[in-house]
C-alpha cells in the first residue's frame, strides 16, 4: 500500500531519473486499481486492462508534467486513465455513459467520513443534473463528460457559441446554488 507522499515521490523519481524500480512499484500498485476503476465504468476486463496499461505508460512518458501541488498522484493517474477510456470510446464511436464518469474518486487514506460525504455529494449532484433543462444538460454532458470544447459543442449542436457558453454558465450556477442551499 502506497501513501500519497510515496506515490508522488515515485512519479518524481520517474521524471527526474527515469527510475524503472519506481515505475515498477507505481505500476504494481496502480494497475489493478485503474483496471477496476475502468471496469466500474462499464468496460470489459480485457479492454480495461489495455486502458490501464496505456494510462500507466502515459504516466512514464508524462511524469515530468506531474505537480504534487496541483493534484495527488492518484488523482493525476486516474484522470489520465479516464481520458484514455474516453479516447478509446471515441475511436470506437460508442456513446459515453456520462453517469459512469460522475464518480467521485476518494483517494486512499481518506477517512470514512470524507468517503461517505463524497458518495452523498455524488448522489446529490446526480439528482441535480436530472433537474436541469434538456438544453442545459446536453451542453454540460458534452463539456464535462465528453471533454469537448465550447466551440466543438456549438458546431455539433449548430448553436451560436454564446448560447452554449450561457447554457453552461446558467447550469453551473443552478447546480452551485442548489448545493450551497443544501449546505445551509
Amino acid at each position: 500500500m502506497l501513501s500519497a507522499e510515496e506515490a508522488a515521490g515515485l512519479i518524481e523519481a520517474i521524471a527526474s531519473r527515469q527510475d524503472r524500480a519506481a515505475f515498477a512499484s507505481l505500476f504494481s500498485h496502480f494497475a489493478p486499481r485503474v483496471k477496476a476503476f475502468i471496469m466500474r465504468g462499464g468496460t470489459d476486463a480485457e479492454t480495461a486492462q489495455e486502458v490501464a496499461q496505456e494510462a500507466l505508460i502515459m504516466v512514464w512518458r508524462k511524469a515530468a508534467s506531474f505537480d504534487r501541488t496541483r493534484a495527488s498522484a492518484a488523482t493525476w493517474i486516474y484522470t489520465i486513465a479516464r481520458n484514455k477510456r474516453i479516447d478509446l470510446l471515441r475511436r470506437g464511436a460508442r456513446p459515453i455513459d456520462t453517469e459512469d464518469w460522475l464518480v467521485v474518486y476518494a483517494p486512499e487514506g481518506e477517512d470514512a467520513d470524507k468517503s461517505i460525504l463524497s458518495g452523498q455529494t455524488y448522489t446529490r449532484v446526480k439528482e441535480l443534473l436530472g433537474g436541469l433543462s434538456a438544453d442545459q444538460l446536453v451542453v454540460i454532458q458534452k463539456a464535462f463528460f465528453e471533454d469537448k470544447t465550447h466551440t466543438a459543442i456549438a458546431e455539433e449542436l449548430k448553436l451560436p457559441l454564446g448560447t452554449v457558453k450561457s447554457r453552461i454558465r446558467l447550469a453551473l450556477r443552478s447546480l452551485r446554488e442548489k448545493l450551497e442551499k443544501d449546505e445551509s
